[in-house]
């Protein structure tokens, strides 16, 4: 004779069973970039090859280029529920491409910047790591080249720029998460967070899968090469549920020897906290970029 299944054992098994329903369409927020005096503002829709699909982008750049001079390039990653206008419009980030930089802000949707499992054709990691530096290089007056490019992102953008930078050592040279979502690929399932944990499992796979491992930032940095690795920059307010991970990974990071540092600090997961981090941010960037 068989057990009955347990109630709770339904219950789960119910939840997940459910057919995942995409959130219904919704207006996008009023656009307001909060730009400074000399730069220049451009919004771009490519194909992107990698996802078969066309897919826009917000460049920010100086706007007294001299003739013949290329600049390097941060690709700056949004957040989940976010998209590419976010960085323009709810941070002070125009004020550093007047210092000779171009910032490209690339569409993530709610990737989190990865191939996902489940969907074969959400090659968001494929995307970021080619399709905009081709069409950036051909638009732009971007210098070329690993030494003269940067990431960097905010939560599941935090989490895409030091994967995408641990993955891709030879793309970039600077790579800065900012209250990144690190430990995502390695959080349980939740029966109080069960939705968030499908929309997981569709980007990552199932719970302990290869796929989740190989986008794991905690593996990648395990057996990352220091003398490859970019430099990793990390910051978290000492009010976020993101601390905890960001502070094992930075440890990590120190007990690798993989170049890096990590500055936790007041605040929450918002852009009250994201702008005050900026300053410090790209005062390690530029430092970075400079001396290669």
């Amino acid at each position: 004779m068989k057990t009955p299944p347990q109630p709770v054992g339904l219950l789960i098994a119910a939840l997940l069973s459910l057919t995942y329903c995409k959130t219904a369409t919704r207006t996008p927020p009023p656009d307001h970039p909060r730009l400074t005096p000399n730069v220049t503002l451009r919004n771009v829709t490519f194909r992107s090859a990698a996802l078969n699909r066309d897919m826009p982008y917000r460049v920010i750049l100086p706007t007294n280029i001299p003739t013949g001079k290329k600049l390097p390039v941060l690709y700056i990653l949004h957040g989940g529920g976010g998209n590419f206008r976010d960085w323009s419009n709810y941070s002070d980030v125009s004020r550093f491409a007047e210092r000779g930089l171009i910032l490209v802000m690339p569409e993530g949707e709610s990737s989190y910047y990865t191939n996902a499992a489940d969907r074969p054709q959400d090659r968001y990691e494929d995307y970021i790591a080619t399709d905009p530096i081709a069409d950036v290089e051909k638009q732009f007056p971007a210098t070329p080249g690993r030494v003269n490019r940067a990431i960097m992102g905010i939560s599941m953008g935090g989490f895409g720029a030091i994967n995408l930078a641990l993955k891709h050592p030879d793309l970039f040279i600077f790579a800065a998460g900012i209250s990144s979502a690190l430990d995502v690929p390695s959080r349980p399932f939740s029966i109080k967070r069960v939705q968030q944990y499908r929309q997981h499992a569709a980007i990552f796979g199932p719970w302990k899968s290869e796929h989740r491992r190989d986008n794991d930032p905690f593996v990648l940095a395990r057996s990352a090469d220091p003398s490859k690795a970019p430099y990793l920059y990390l910051t978290c307010g000492d009010q976020e549920g993101l601390l905890p991970a960001n502070r094992q990974f930075a440890a990590l990071l120190k007990d690798r020897r993989i170049p890096s540092e990590f500055h936790p600090g007041p605040g929450g997961h918002d852009w009250n906290q994201w702008n005050l981090r900026l300053d410090d941010a790209f005062q390690s960037l530029f430092a970075h970029l400079q001396s290669k």
